[in-house]
This record gives structure tokens, sequence and C-alpha cells, in this order.
């Protein structure tokens, strides 16, 4: 018989992903709250604060591109650079985490493998970077599972309080892996690999 969590869980499409990941428990008094989790790296920040500031303004672009195609086609090449920028700050900040680390990810939470348990109902603090789209989230979690395998834990956590803008965020980023692994499938198997 399946528990709650697992029934909830299975609502979000999960994709294996390999990404940049920092954990670190979670005081009492901020695992409670609801507001936005700020990181000590103002590098990491900025680069949260680009990748927000770009979805909150997707629709603005879509409305100006029906009413004027060049300033439209000007604003898209200004976002372009941008991202490039965020590139650069991404690979900045994957050098302050650590090297990427293969995980199970959805818009409801992350399953990873660390050195140290974590006690299920233990809240977290979890910062993500994305790539290649450089996305840098930093989100509460809590622990719904821990497991021994190997030298480690395997370690599943369920994301509290994300913003719309986050699980959008992450949405969009699970749906473009998802497609690039089916391409990358459906080239393989026309070229019969």
């Amino acid at each position: 018989m399946s528990t709650l969590d697992e029934e909830d869980r299975r609502e979000y499409y999960r994709i294996e992903d390999t990404i940049a990941l920092e954990i670190r428990p979670l005081p009492a008094s901020e695992a409670a709250g609801q507001e936005v989790l700020q990181d000590a790296s103002p590098l990491f920040n900025l680069l949260s604060e680009l990748h927000l500031s770009e979805f909150e303004s997707q629709h603005l672009l879509r409305q100006i591109s029906e009413r004027d195609r060049n300033l439209a086609a000007f604003l898209k090449s200004q976002n372009k650079r941008i991202d490039l920028l965020s590139q650069v700050i991404a690979i900045t900040v994957l050098g302050q985490i650590g090297e990427p680390q293969p995980v199970i990810i959805s818009e409801g939470g992350v399953d990873f493998q660390h050195p140290t348990p974590f006690a299920a109902g233990a809240h977290l603090s979890i910062k993500l970077v994305l790539m290649p789209q450089a996305l840098g989230l930093l989100l509460r979690a809590r622990v719904t599972h821990c497991d021994p395998k190997g030298d480690g834990y395997d370690i599943g956590t369920e994301f509290q309080y994300p913003t719309d803008a986050q699980r959008q965020l992450l949405a969009r980023y699970i749906l473009q892996k998802q497609a690039q692994e089916r391409r990358l499938a459906r080239d393989q198997s026309e070229s019969g690999i």
C-alpha cells in the first residue's frame, strides 16, 4: 500500500539529471517561514534573481511581440545577452558549490546521495544549479526518507513553500530536459544505434 507522500510525489514528472547541489540543515526559525530564502553568496542570489525576473517578464515580451516585432526582436537579443552573463555567473557559482552529482528531480522534490544521514522530517536548505540554463534556486525541503546506500545515504526530499515562479521555473526545466531526452532517443533510434 502506498503512503500519502508517495502518492503526492507521483503527481509530478520526475527526471534523472546531474546538477550542482548544496545541502544544509535549516534552523527551525527558518524552516517554518514561507519567505524566499537568501543565500550568503551574492553571486548565487544574483543568478536566482536573473532567472526569476526573466520569468516574470515573459508575458510582457509576448504582449510586446504582438504589437511591435522589431522591439520584441531587440528585447529577445538583450535577453540572450543576459542569459550568457548568467551562464558565466553559474560557472563561478559551480566552483563554490562543487561538482554536479546525479539526482532524481521533480517539481515536488529531489532525491540525492549524501555522505551523512538526515532524519525523516528534518528541514533542509537546498541550493540547486541546473545547467545548461544556469538556473539557480534556493529552496526549503523536508526529508521524506533516508536510506543507507553504499558509502552514504539515499535522501528523498519534498520542497516546502516554493514560490509560483520557482515551481514554474522547475517545471520548465524538467520539460526541456524531457524533450531533450526524447530527441536524443529518437535520433539514436533513427541512426540505428
